[in-house]
């Protein structure tokens, strides 16, 4: 079992960086902790100013002491943030007998070789909103989730072309060109009557996908801009949602596809009339009217060239963009999404990806505005489906949607092993990895991200794009330690509408269900249908998260993994939380932390505080099944 509780420790959360920087020249404090059990000489900090490393040793306190009931020695240093991202790394100089005589302590942990900066612990000028820290996110996809009570009913006559009216209790198809054409029937309104229900979850903030005109429901596939979808209920509809939200304290933020447009899109309508005309410059024309790119060949989705200065003013820069327009009163939108945001601006040798990040970000700083501690008041995440290492530096996207560095890891650490679900597009199924494949991916992913960015970013166990967690894991037990998970590790824990049922979907659109409005109140055929565990389990996690400094703000520690357990702690100045995820059984884990309260249980899980021969105090986890627990550590 790799345990990692007697290595040094360092994170960027505010136990081990007590004063972040929020200008360039500021002296920002570091501590690292040495256990006992890993004796050193000396510690030094290697920090890039301007591309040239820069070497100080630390100094030690006085007198060894104990952090969480742990023997050991806090060291500290402070460095100088010259450079808007500044690396740095720590190199630990052991006694060569009982500890390595030589290694870097970096993001990636303690490592016993040279390696390069890409996981260095970075000082970054962190820009994004405060209340992001604090934000639980509801994702609704519109049409599924609720019809205003005054919403007239929907007939042939009141519907666009393409729509094939569903009844509400249908089962969304999961294959074909149908999925893009049922329509349900929810709106905005719907929306302002179940507030209560978000609410009720420990969601403070809710995401729309997309709700401009389009030809289809999932309104990817713009004809304007300028509109909120009269399906929905219009712009004054969107007006009402946001008054409702903000009332209660709560945020919203929408969905902007910046990668293209449909193809009824007047934009694009008026670029294939005339390729002499100003929007004949906002597509890649191969063969003007008819050859042009497009998002993964799909015909009706014609994609946007960023090179147009005309296109980036009219979609992205200023406050009469698409983007400052909705951010504005009286839509007062909290931030955005950008739909395949890996994708946008990029072609071939063209790359304007940073540069559209950039314009989004200028035009929130202008219309939304920053607080008093400099930070921007709205959100901007990106879709992103592997790697966005590279486009979260700087004044890129603030987080990302993280498949990559959390979902996929926790799929494949709790999948059901005869789920049949297909993985990323290979030739196989979701794979069940064991707790040190995915712990190693939890930590190693994440290590290239500026931990801003991992804070930031969306931690979701499904989306409207995806299968849902049910069908990836099987039981509701191992779904219940898949929410143990979200609302434990860093990033911003995102609920796809309907997964807190438990409800089944083996594809994104197969996912798509409507919510069961009069199954939840005990009422009709689909009342049987929803777990009432998970939804009792999503409360109280994502309430318990909202509860505690350390799992919305803390810094992280990994302590050890196993094939059927990943056990954690969230540093933090207000209390440390230990965190013990199982997947099944396991024998017992000790560790030498001394615990004070049990915070919250879940399924086989137990803790037990125990003594030992030397006096320390020791703290004991094991599982007879799937199951979680959330202690409190002493100081």
């Amino acid at each position: 079992m790799p345990s990692f509780q007697n290595l040094p420790h360092h994170d960027s959360g505010p136990v081990f960086v007590p004063q972040p920087a929020r200008r360039l020249g500021d002296e920002v404090p570091l501590r690292v902790w040495v256990p006992a059990a890993y004796p050193v000489r000396s510690l030094a900090v290697r920090v890039l100013q301007d591309g040239e490393p820069k070497v100080t040793e630390l100094e030690a306190e006085d007198a060894p002491t104990r952090w969480n009931g742990q023997s050991g020695t806090w060291w500290h240093a402070t460095v100088r943030m010259v450079n808007p991202d500044t690396r740095y790394r720590f190199c630990v100089v052991g006694d060569g007998e009982r500890s390595l005589d030589y290694a870097w302590l970096t993001a990636a942990g303690v490592i016993d070789h040279d390696l390069a900066d890409a996981t260095d612990f970075r000082l970054v000028l962190d820009e994004s909103p405060s209340w992001v820290d604090d934000a639980v996110v509801y994702q609704i996809f519109p049409d599924r989730f609720a019809r205003g009570a005054g919403s007239p009913a929907l007939t042939p006559e009141t519907v666009p072309a393409w729509a094939h009216i569903m009844e509400w209790d249908e089962e969304p198809a999961a294959h074909g060109p149908s999925t893009a054409h049922q329509l349900y029937g929810g709106d905005l309104d719907g929306i302002v009557e179940h507030l209560d229900h978000v609410q009720s979850l420990g969601a403070n903030t809710i995401y729309l996908t997309p709700i401009f005109p389009s030809g289809s429901v999932h309104r990817y596939d713009a004809s304007t801009f300028d509109d909120v979808d009269a399906l929905l209920g219009g712009q004054e509809a969107l007006v009402r949602l946001s008054k409702a939200v903000h009332a209660r304290g709560m945020r919203f933020i929408l969905d902007l596809t910046t990668n293209h447009t449909g193809d009824t899109h007047e934009w694009f309508e008026r670029a294939q009339a005339d390729a002499d005309s100003l929007e004949a410059g906002f597509y890649l024309f191969t063969d003007h009217p008819d050859a042009y790119e497009m998002w993964l060949d799909v015909p009706s989705l014609p994609k946007l060239d960023h090179r147009s200065q005309a296109l980036r003013e009219r979609m992205l820069q200023g406050p009469e963009s698409v983007v400052g327009r909705y951010l504005a009163a009286p839509f007062s939108a909290d931030g955005w999404r950008i739909d395949v945001a890996n994708m946008t601006g990029r072609s071939g040798a063209i790359d304007l990806a940073h540069q559209v990040a950039r314009d989004v970000r200028g035009t929130m700083r202008d219309v939304a505005g920053t607080a008093e501690d400099g930070r921007e008041n709205a959100w901007l995440i990106a879709e992103h489906g592997h790697d966005a290492s590279a486009d979260l530096v700087g004044d890129g996207w603030m987080g990302t949607m993280n498949y990559a560095g959390f979902t996929r890891p926790v799929w494949a650490w709790l999948a059901d092993p005869d789920n049949g679900l297909n993985w990323l597009g290979l030739p196989m199924s979701i794979p069940r990895l064991s707790g040190r494949q995915i712990g190693a991916t939890l930590h190693e992913y994440n290590a290239h991200l500026p931990y801003p960015s991992w804070k930031h970013s969306q931690s979701q166990l499904s989306s409207h794009d995806t299968p849902r967690t049910r069908s990836v894991v099987g039981t509701s037990e191992r779904q219940v330690v898949a929410l143990a998970a979200l609302a434990a590790l860093p990033g911003v824990p995102t609920v796809f509408a309907g997964d807190e049922l438990g409800f089944p979907g083996r594809t994104g659109e197969h996912s798509r269900t409507s919510m069961p409005w009069d199954g939840l109140a005990g009422v009709g055929p689909r009342a049987s249908t929803i777990d009432r565990e998970v939804l009792r389990a999503t409360g109280d996690l994502l309430r318990l998260r909202g509860d505690l400094a350390a799992l919305r703000r803390g810094g992280i520690r990994f302590l050890a993994w196993e094939d059927d357990a990943l056990v954690l702690q969230r540093t933090h100045p207000d209390g440390d939380v230990l965190v013990h995820l199982a997947r099944d059984a396991h024998a017992p884990i000790t560790l030498d932390l001394d615990a004070g309260e049990l915070l919250h249980r879940e399924g086989g899980t137990e803790v037990e505080s125990l003594g030992s021969e030397t006096g320390a105090p020791q703290l004991r986890l094991s599982a007879s099944g799937p199951g979680t627990s959330f202690v409190r550590l002493t100081a």
